[in-house]
């Protein structure tokens, strides 16, 4: 026998579960608690109570009147043969005790209807059966932990002190939007915004975005204060209850098991519902007080047939209608539940777009993501039970809010002073701070008013605040893959101060609008996807309002120059294209760019001098490098462009220098390293001016004599090639700073080095040395930091030469010709 604590565990769930369980599930878990109580009383008073009892069946009324006096004398042996009494009343049967007992109980399992002895067992099954397909999801291996899951990420949310704080805050914000609507809304300009929420965009809101020149403009005069203060520890929680509902999400969403499985479960409910109603409506009748019953016992009792009642047989079937009448109404709401997942083919999809909108109503955010397959089930089952979990659960879905919870550890993270720290100073003697990989920009930043330099890369969501106007002496800013809001008093600043932006993207659609607008910008650095396909949406159409840019750099994959570059070219002064080996094919667009002083293609594949070059009159500096250049035939044409004093051949495959190199009358540099020269024609040392040679790493053998002419000389380097013999005449170039020879096959230094009195670097390193010459002593300028050399070489030379050498005296030398 159960007792009633233990059938009552059998649909026990845990409370925490009961988020999950909207009305019908509750309902339908009442009903099948009462009609477990039904099986169990029923079983009980069968178990105390059940019996019938039997009485025989005498001789028909016909047989009495043919023989009145003859009454039947029973066969059994042990009766005495017994005397007709016709004066006697009542119903004699000649049955002692035992044999009406024997006759009962074969008479309960002969005549009695099976449904009446086991219906409380079956109530008991079917009701457990019902019980177990209510709570299946909740048991089975591949849902439970979900759900488990899920309810506990959904109990943080709805505690942390985050969701309150988010919820408050959006709540003045949009009390403080509604006024400002109501007041200045339609004086303000075209594309000013009065939304303090960058989350919460609006039609007369735009921000800035990749595909017009819109930009958004915060009041910086509106500062809505905290409604609750969130210490560090709360907002490592809610960043990480973030990370979780992230995670959670993106496992649950590419299945929809659970809802299947809920279906199911009703089905299977639904089945059952009506296979009981079906079989249980035929039995109803069957339950009756009287029974007839034919043991076929004649040899032990002597009567063949019985009149048996049955005691249970009115309660029995009172408890059997009110079961009936229960799983009546637990079907209804089964076929209920079916409509409502079925009724349309995206029902679900309907009710829960209804849900999320009022969550987003409700929560004031906006930019609640749909979601789909399992976590919209889930959500909308607890949007069921109460709203307020799923407003609640809402604020970590949105992506404002995380935005803001960022923003406020990254605020109490940077300080002021952590963020001085990190300042250093760059090449330039600038004061340069880069953050990296942060989820916002701190304020404290704009504190920093003495900072030249910001460097902001993989920052996506970066936010250029009115502040910035405190950082007067900021002109240099970088944005690595880093698609930065501004609003519109920083707008302002910035297009008035900033004179040099780098942008890194992948795409180009990441480059933000804004830097299309800076109209005294000096210098732009552009390094990324810009390929033929994207070209069209380049937006370069917009840098002719860059009236004051003269430096453009642009480190990509073009095959062609994009026209609208050309917009611009009447102010280049400096053009740069690093291509990462993408051929660029088409450079007549190079013609325009008239006032062009610097031109850089690096790693463009190219195999000839482009002939376009040939109409930049300005020119003065060609830097060719990583190219695929064999032949320089066209340098000829140089001779046209008067100020062309440096050019750069570095890093190709030319394999002779023309004599018609000659004709370069004013360069100053050439750099020729990395290519497959074997040897240099006399005709380059004809080029009086020239100042800087680079041959390194060719297969040079000889150095001509001839270089003794090259009184300008101050620089050369040679390293890397064949020379086994360095000239005399080398070591007339007595205005030589820089001498580069390592990794050669010299065997000795002539003694006439001394002659270099303003040598400060000389490599020898990597050559067939086995002495230095001790007039190295006599180079005034030489010391041992400027001498790169084997250090056995070095030891050997004289004490005092080595005395010489090691002397630090700071030499003022200018690094560039």
């Amino acid at each position: 026998m159960f007792t009633l604590a233990e059938v009552a565990s059998l649909s026990d769930i845990q409370p925490t579960y009961r988020i999950l369980k909207p009305w019908w599930d509750v309902f339908m878990d009442y009903l099948a608690v009462v009609m477990l109580m039904v099986a169990i009383f029923a079983g009980t008073m069968q178990l105390t109570k059940d019996q019938v009892v039997c009485l025989p069946v005498l001789q028909s009324t016909v047989n009495s009147k043919v023989q009145p006096a003859t009454q039947y004398q029973p066969t059994e042996s042990g009766q005495e043969p017994k005397k007709d009494q016709k004066d006697s009343s009542g119903r004699r049967t000649n049955l002692d005790f035992q044999q009406y007992v024997f006759i009962n109980q074969m008479c309960y399992h002969l005549a009695l209807p099976w449904y009446s002895k086991y219906f409380p067992y079956l109530v008991l099954i079917h009701t457990i059966i019902l019980i177990v397909s209510s709570n299946f999801w909740f048991k089975y291996p591949k849902t439970c932990s979900k759900i488990e899951h899920f309810v506990s990420i959904l109990g943080k949310c709805f505690e942390s002190p985050w969701t309150t704080k988010a919820l408050s805050e959006t709540a003045c914000e949009d009390s403080e939007e509604n006024k400002q609507r109501l007041t200045g809304a339609q004086s303000l300009p075209k594309y000013v915004s009065t939304s303090s929420d960058e989350g919460s965009p609006s039609a007369s809101t735009p921000m800035i975005t990749k595909s017009g020149f819109k930009f958004s403009a915060d009041k910086p005069m509106i500062e809505i204060p905290s409604v609750t203060i969130l210490d560090k520890k709360d907002g490592e929680q809610a960043k990480a209850l973030f990370e979780k509902v992230r995670k959670f999400r993106a496992h649950v969403e590419d299945s929809d098991l659970i809802y299947k499985l809920y279906v199911g479960q009703t089905v299977i409910k639904t089945v059952k519902f009506i296979f009981i109603l079906c079989y249980t409506a035929n039995f109803v009748n069957t339950i009756s007080f009287e029974h007839i019953c034919n043991p076929k016992v004649e040899h032990l009792i002597g009567y063949t047939q019985f009149e048996c009642t049955h005691n249970m047989a009115y309660m029995l079937k009172k408890l059997l209608i009110s079961y009936i009448s229960l799983i009546c109404v637990y079907g209804f709401i089964c076929l209920y539940t079916l409509f409502w997942l079925f009724k349309k083919k995206n029902t679900f999809n309907t009710l829960l777009k209804r849900s999320e909108k009022r969550v987003r109503e409700e929560s004031s955010f906006s930019d609640i993501p749909d979601v789909k397959n399992d976590f919209a089930f889930l959500l909308h089952m607890v949007d069921q039970y109460d709203q307020l979990y799923s407003k609640r659960f809402g604020v970590f879905l949105s992506e404002v809010s995380e935005n803001k919870l960022r923003g406020i550890s990254l605020n109490h993270e940077w300080t002021y002073e952590k963020l001085r720290q990190h300042v250093s100073r760059n090449a330039q003697d600038k004061q340069e701070l880069h953050l990296f990989m942060l989820s916002g920009v701190p304020d404290a930043v704009f504190d920093l008013t003495d900072l030249d330099v910001l460097k902001l890369e993989l920052i996506p969501e970066a936010k250029i605040t009115a502040k910035i106007s405190q950082m007067t002496n900021l002109q240099e800013l970088h944005l690595y893959h880093c698609p930065a809001k501004v609003e519109q008093t920083a707008f302002s600043f910035l297009r008035d101060h900033l004179r040099c932006l780098h942008v890194k993207f992948t795409d180009v659609a990441e480059i933000p609008a804004w830097v299309y607008l800076l109209k005294t910008l000096r210098e732009l650095y552009l390094i990324g996807n810009l390929n033929s396909e994207n070209n069209k949406m380049i937006g370069l159409e917009s840098l002719r309002e860059l009236r004051h840019l003269k430096i453009l750099h642009v480190k990509s994959n073009l095959t062609k120059i994009p026209p609208n570059i050309t917009d611009v070219a009447p102010h280049l002064t400096k053009l740069v294209i690093h291509n990462d080996g993408t051929k660029l094919v088409v450079l007549n667009s190079l013609k325009k760019m008239t006032n062009v002083a610097e031109l850089e293609l690096q790693n463009c594949e190219l195999e000839r001098i482009p002939h376009a070059i040939f109409s930049l009159s300005n020119l003065q500096e060609l830097d060719l490098k990583s190219n695929s250049i064999r032949t320089i035939e066209e340098i000829i044409s140089f001779q046209h462009l008067k100020r062309l004093t440096c050019l750069k051949l570095w890093h190709n495959k030319i394999v002779s220098i023309p004599s018609s190199i000659t004709h370069i009358k004013n360069l100053e540099s050439l750099y020729l390293s990395n290519n497959k020269l074997e040897t240099l024609p006399v005709a380059v040392f004809s080029l009086q001016k020239l100042r800087c040679l680079d041959v390194s790493y060719n297969s040079i053998a000889v150095i001509p004599v001839e270089i003794g002419l090259l009184q300008n000389l101050q620089h050369f380097h040679i390293t890397g090639n064949k020379v086994d013999i360095l000239p005399k005449q080398l070591f007339k170039c007595v205005k030589l700073r820089t001498l580069s020879l390592g990794q050669n096959c010299i065997t000795s230094i002539p003694d006439k080095v001394s002659q270099l009195l303003q040598l400060t670097h000389l490599e020898l390193k990597g050559n067939c040395l086995d002495r230095l010459p001790a007039t190295l002593g006599q180079c005034q300028l030489l010391r041992k930091s400027g001498l790169i050399v084997e250090d056995h070489l070095f030891d050997a030379l004289p004490s005092e030469v080595k005395e010489v050498l090691n002397q630090d005296t700071s030499i003022p030398f200018p690094n560039g010709i």
